[in-house]
């Protein structure tokens, strides 16, 4: 083999490493190892609009912009102190974790709900982002 065919083998073998790398990192899923589907995590909200709402506070606090907010923010919510006071900040992972078990998260907390699917909480957490902004 001359210098120029392992050059040009070189490039194509490099151009090959990082094609497959990307693709890797495209398809890598979101929280708890699963892609959110917005609508069906709109419809799986349903479920949570028993003390929630997207655009008031209701049993708990309302859900507009929860994604990147800091836990225990929201204007006229009386929230635990536990919770007001946890330094969370709800990113996808934190709102998974929530989801899986809030009382682990922060004892004290007033919500008790947990969604134990990993797929309905990627759903969810897919739907607030998308539609709670």
């Amino acid at each position: 083999m001359n210098v120029r065919s392992n050059s040009v083998l070189q490039r194509s073998t490099a151009s090959l490493v990082l094609a497959t790398v990307a693709m890797a990192i495209a398809c890598t899923p979101g929280p708890a190892g699963a892609t959110g589907n917005a609508a069906r995590g709109q419809t799986l909200y349903k479920g949570c609009a028993d003390c929630h709402s997207i655009d008031t506070n209701d049993v708990g606090p309302m859900h507009k912009g929860v994604v990147g907010r800091k836990a225990g923010s929201v204007p006229g919510y009386d929230y635990s102190p536990d919770l007001k006071n946890s330094g969370i900040v709800w990113t996808e992972d934190n709102l998974d974790k929530w989801l899986t078990g809030p009382q682990a998260m922060v004892p004290e907390t007033k919500m008790f709900f947990d969604v134990p699917d990993a797929q309905d909480r990627a759903d969810i957490i897919a739907f607030l982002k998308e539609k709670a902004r």
